[in-house]
């Protein structure tokens, strides 16, 4: 037997049950990992709430780092004892023990820690989509990035700033400005507070950017479509806000010959080889420091439902872990 968090419906924080599960043996490339840190992600209450439809009951939870305890058939890269972080698949990661697809793991290279593998994976892998695959940033760009101060908002304005675009980001309060600018930012605006479109037109002399990148959703998405430039992109990947409004094409779209796209993890990691060379450009920041992972607060798995109180109340202000 093994501790999990379950959901058997779905809504809020008080949904999540610490529970003891029967966790059997991996099957034909599958792997049996003992969790020693498991991340934090906003996507896990979307999971929890029903914004994204998942099959009760449920496991919650998509990163997590831990050592191999043991392989099913089928597993040629991976070993008994290595050390492995992963991110995706079916949420279960909120637990002491899992099996998941031998194609999620990934050696953690020396030098990392178990901590700092199981908060930067889903964060990171969705940076390096993001800006690697989605849109290939260089240094001509002029970047818009929704929630600067958030999780995935960190870690890619450091990737960016290391691209050498011009990277403007929003944040929803004035604490977090300083977040964002010591992540990276040339600008940061509270779009709370201040007309986020005008001031990105002022900042670029009215030209726009060449791509948004929106993890806010409803309250930011009409707005940032007029932050775009001529054939600019929206890359709207997330729903902090609430879901998008129907997208009406001619109205919001064909005005400039915009292009819109709704990128998910799982589209952009579908093979092994995909899975290795994110994890490994991911890693490779980490170790040049080009991306510092400070993690801001650690729960124990029984405090899953305060975690979720305070990842949605936005107090939690950087990479946060459950620690095993």
């Amino acid at each position: 037997m093994t501790k999990a968090i379950i959901i058997k419906k779905q809504g809020g924080p008080e949904v999540l049950e610490l529970s003891e599960i029967k966790l059997g043996s991996p099957g034909a490339n599958e792997i049996k990992v003992k969790n020693i840190a498991i991340g934090l992600n906003y996507i896990d209450t979307y999971h929890r709430s029903g914004l994204y439809p998942v099959n009760l009951p449920s496991g919650i939870g998509l990163e997590a780092a831990g050592k191999i305890i043991e392989i099913g058939s089928g597993v040629k890269d991976l070993s008994v004892g290595d050390n492995v972080a992963y991110a995706g698949g079916v949420p279960s990661a909120y637990a002491e023990e899992r099996i998941l697809p031998a194609l999620l793991g990934v050696k953690i290279p020396d030098g990392i820690s178990h901590k700092v593998a199981a908060c930067i994976m889903t964060k990171g892998l969705t940076t390096h989509y993001l800006l690697c695959k989605t849109y290939k940033l260089t240094s001509k760009d002029t970047v818009l990035f929704h929630a600067a101060a958030g999780g995935v908002g960190q870690v890619f304005s450091q990737w960016a700033k290391g691209i050498g675009c011009k990277l403007i980001g929003t944040v929803g309060s004035d604490d977090k400005i300083a977040i964002a600018k010591e992540n990276g930012c040339d600008h940061v605006i509270n779009y709370t507070k201040n007309d986020f479109v005008k001031e990105v037109k002022d900042i670029t002399k009215g030209l726009g950017v060449s791509v948004v990148y929106d993890g806010v959703g409803k309250n930011t998405f009409k707005g940032s479509v007029q932050c775009l430039q001529s054939r600019g992109m929206m890359v709207s990947f997330g729903n902090a806000s609430g879901p998008l409004d129907p997208l009406d094409v001619p109205k919001d779209l064909q005005f400039k010959s915009l292009f819109f796209t709704r990128p998910t993890m799982k589209d952009y990691y579908t093979s092994r080889d995909e899975v290795v060379e994110g994890s490994k450009k991911l890693f490779e920041q980490i170790k040049f420091g080009k991306i510092k992972v400070k993690i801001f607060k650690e729960y124990a798995l029984a405090d899953a439902k305060q975690a979720h109180i305070d990842l949605e109340s936005r107090k939690i202000n950087g990479p946060a872990i459950f620690t095993i």
